[in-house]
């Protein structure tokens, strides 16, 4: 026997926010079949109006005709939805739904009336919570048992008083079948719950790729199209002055400001692309594309790294190369990559310029964009002024990543 009941729109969890990926509406929590169960009910109604005797219209036949009304309507209200019913309401119908269903017993002759006890205590131990259904069930059982023993009924002779008792049973079934509603309904939950966190972290992988691409862009542009642009504005500013050489060099300047981009651009792509670079050949090869050349310093046992920390390594030996040559043109160059057990350490530091810096004021955002990658990846990064040694007025960018 079904002792469900229906539910509303609110029973369900709500619908996610706003998400980057196709969202669906709110899963719908799996319930038992309503539809079997009004089948069930109007059985059960059927059956007793057919056989419960006797019915009329004066007397104890009208008794019994009321009564069977109100077992009726207590068993039809059980496919009402909670949030229709408060839980006070729900018990006083259910205990008047038991109470009319020991009277029928009584004042009845014969017929299946019994029925409304059993499903209406099946519902109990669905809809109560369990001290109030196990009350009501033992009151019920009580009852009819009291009733089939007192038999004041000329019918009752073939059913004996134990099966009274009986009658409270069902609140067992009806209890494990809400047992069993509450665990699928809140396994659904923690699967939307679980949707909801897979997809707030989509959201963050884009936010982070976003963060990431920016940083790349800035390592492209930022610097090289600054130089360029400056390199070019003092060519047109010359152009009044007829000094043709120094025209010339501001133009060979920003040409040669293009093709460091266009290979800084390379770089960016492999970067975007995830491609898994060798760090130690990468390196050299992008401080030899910056005019210096063996400067890189390898010490502890070689070993592959995740691509992550890779590009990551990479990118912020390119914005330490960069600073170096716009605030520091000529200076020595020192970069040294470290291989611990436990960490990889690579640090690129610049002697005091041999010449005057021409590269003008910086964003600020190179040492914040370096700060975000080694921070992805959980390291640690110092910059500062060189203040002792032969680099003493130089640069000094070091960065440690566990790993």
């Amino acid at each position: 026997m079904g002792y469900g009941h229906a539910v509303s729109a609110s029973d369900r969890a709500p619908a996610p926010g706003p998400a980057p990926v196709e969202e669906s509406g709110p899963r719908a929590v799996p319930r038992h079949d309503n539809s079997l169960h009004g089948v069930i009910t109007l059985g059960v109604i059927a059956s007793a109006v057919a056989t419960v005797r006797p019915v009329g219209l004066e007397g104890r036949g009208l008794a019994v005709a009321a009564l069977l009304a109100v077992c009726s309507v207590a068993l039809l209200a059980r496919h009402l939805s909670d949030d229709r019913l408060s839980p006070r309401v729900a018990l006083v119908w259910l205990t008047t739904g038991v109470m009319a269903a020991a009277a029928l017993l009584a004042v009845s002759d014969t017929g299946a009336g019994y029925l409304f006890a059993y499903f209406l205590v099946g519902h109990i131990g669905y809809r109560l919570p369990a001290g109030q259904a196990l009350s009501l069930a033992a009151l019920c059982g009580l009852l009819c048992a009291a009733v089939l023993y007192l038999r004041p009924g000329h019918g009752h002779d073939l059913l004996p008083w134990p099966v009274g008792l009986t009658t409270g049973v069902p609140v067992v079934a009806g209890m494990l079948s809400r047992s069993r509603q509450r665990a699928v309904e809140a396994m659904v939950r923690s699967a939307e719950s679980a949707e909801r966190a897979a997809r707030a972290e989509a959201r963050a992988a884009v936010l982070t790729e976003r963060g990431r691409i920016a940083r790349d862009v800035h390592d492209v542009l930022a610097h090289s199209l600054a130089g360029i642009n400056m390199q070019l504005e003092l060519a047109d500013a010359l152009i009044d002055t007829g000094d043709l050489d120094r025209v010339r060099e501001a133009h060979d300047k920003a040409h040669s400001l293009v093709k460091e981009s266009l290979k800084q651009a390379q770089w960016t792509v492999h970067a975007l692309r995830e491609d898994s670079l060798p760090l130690v050949e990468s390196l050299t090869a992008m401080i030899e594309s910056s005019g210096h050349r063996d400067v890189l310093t390898v010490t502890g046992t070689v070993r592959e790294l995740p691509a992550q920390v890779t590009q990551n390594l990479l990118r912020i030996a390119q914005e330490a190369l960069t600073n170096a040559a716009r605030h520091a043109p000529g200076g020595d160059v020192a970069v040294l990559l470290a291989f611990a057990p436990e960490s990889t350490a690579l640090s690129v530091r610049n002697g005091p310029a041999a010449r005057a810096a021409d590269g003008g004021v910086g964003s600020g955002m190179g040492l914040i964009g370096m700060r975000e990658r080694v921070a992805l990846l959980g390291g640690t990064i110092t910059a500062g002024p060189v203040t002792q040694g032969p680099d003493r007025g130089g640069w000094q960018v070091e960065a440690v990543i566990p790993g």
